[in-house]
């Protein structure tokens, strides 16, 4: 870096007398340590000597000259850099060495009591301003559970589940699910008929089983009732889970029974509760099946909802004591599901159907050959006679129109739907006293049912 002299102009700038100042440059007079005599007789401070005209620094037009920095002159010369000195410890920077190492020490333990003084305080606030809270408490856990007897709910539903399947339909797009029964180790599965009666006469139509495990097989229908709402399928499975079934004639109301099946697609699920009636008459149709019958039905009020079709209700004591088939709703504008109120086919009629349909495919009924309507009096209630179909058991036996069937065998008729479920318990063949009120009299019949 070149370095030029100032110009004149800057330095009669900087070192000129102010524009406008009357007094000329001069030295403190005690400075020279010369002193005249004044006018009144007194010493006076000199402030100008003998040389006092030629000093440079009293000659404002003298010429300045600016020599080179202090600093680069002092390096050049000695030819070393200063080196690092010692490093301020944290004492020296916050006390400045004012502080002794004991009074440092008590300091620090004064802070820590201090703030452990606060987080006490702070702790006790918290807990005073929100009492809901207790960061204290540990909930207790209880001992672990007894094992579960083979008579309880879960110890039924373990043994009973294994042999419960879920039913898939596919026709195309197509399909519908629902629930079955193995019944034979041979792999015949139990289910109802408006479950499979879509894929019956279709050809593209699949049926597939799943079990318990997942293991998921396809199915083939051995034979379909109609009038009962039973079918049975036929799967390829090696050594199944088979039911055990028990005897419907052995319930009674305010029985503890279990409904196991796959309502709405959820396998496995289990529901308990009673059975709340016997012997109950129930229509069955639907809408995309050729199901139109009339069951004698178990009533439950364990939940079962569109899936259970098939599935099991089971007793107390792990038996399958019916096959669920319907449930009652509220009508259109109502729920769809489940109001405690399911009906099933009694073991015993499903044991009976199952049986024929597997040893021939198909199922013979018992039939009176009459079309009948439920009808009162106020006092008592039975089925009216509407026509008698020519040949049959009805008009071979002296049924004419207009005669009210109050009785079958022993068992009371109230209405159309009992009528026909009377009938159906008995076989082809039987001889069956059937009493009948014609012209306010009452005669007794001897009916063989075809």
């Amino acid at each position: 870096m070149n370095h030029a002299p100032p110009t004149p102009e800057s330095l009669a700038h900087a070192f000129g007398r102010p524009a406008g100042a009357s007094e000329p440059l001069q030295r403190a007079p005690w400075e020279t340590g010369a002193r005249q005599s004044g006018e009144d007789g007194t010493d006076e401070p000199v402030f100008w000597n003998e040389q006092g005209e030629r000093d440079p620094w009293r000659d404002p037009t003298s010429g300045a000259v600016l020599g080179g920095p202090a600093l680069e002159e002092n390096r050049s010369e000695s030819g070393t850099t200063p080196g690092e000195g010692p490093l301020l410890s944290a004492r020296e920077v916050l006390f400045g060495r004012r502080v002794r190492p004991r009074s440092l020490l008590t300091l620090g333990l004064v802070v820590l009591l201090l703030g452990a003084a606060g987080g006490f305080v702070g702790r006790i606030t918290a807990e005073e301003g929100n009492p809901l809270t207790n960061p204290d408490v540990t909930l207790a856990s209880v001992e672990p559970g007894n094992d579960r007897p083979a008579g309880s709910v879960s110890g039924v539903a373990s043994r009973v589940v294994p042999a419960v399947v879920s039913v898939e339909v596919r026709i195309g797009s197509e399909g519908g699910t629902g629930s079955g029964v193995v019944i034979d180790g041979n792999g015949y599965v139990v289910t109802n008929n408006h479950v499979v009666s879509m894929a019956a006469d279709t050809p593209n139509a699949k049926i597939f089983t799943v079990f318990s495990d997942g293991t998921r097989t396809s199915a083939r229908i051995v034979g379909r009732d109609p009038q009962t709402d039973l079918a049975v399928l036929k799967v390829e499975v090696s050594n199944p889970t088979v039911a055990r079934l028990g005897s419907s004639e052995d319930l009674r109301v305010g029985d503890e029974v279990l409904a196991i099946g796959s309502p709405l697609g959820l396998d496995n699920t289990v529901t308990s509760g009673i059975v709340s009636s016997l012997d109950r008459p129930m229509r069955l149709a639907g809408e995309g099946t050729d199901t139109n019958a009339v069951i004698d039905a178990i009533q439950t009020d364990a939940a079962v909802n569109p899936g259970n079709s098939g599935g099991a209700l089971v007793s107390g004591n792990g038996a399958v004591v019916g096959i669920n088939t319907a449930i009652r709703t509220l009508g259109a504008g109502g729920s769809s599901g489940s109001i405690g109120l399911g009906f099933a086919v009694p073991i015993d009629k499903v044991r009976q159907i199952a049986q024929q349909l597997i040893r021939t495919g198909e199922v013979q009924h018992a039939e009176l050959g009459v079309n009948t309507k439920s009808v009162t009096d106020g006092i008592a209630d039975g089925a009216q006679v509407q026509n008698v179909k020519q040949g049959s058991a009805a008009e071979k036996a002296g049924v004419v129109e207009g005669d009210v069937i109050t009785k079958v065998d022993d068992r009371e008729i109230t209405g159309a739907d009992e009528l026909q479920v009377a009938v159906d318990e008995h076989d082809v063949g039987a001889v069956v006293p059937v009493t009948v009120v014609r012209d306010g009299n009452e005669l007794v019949l001897d009916v063989t049912l075809q």
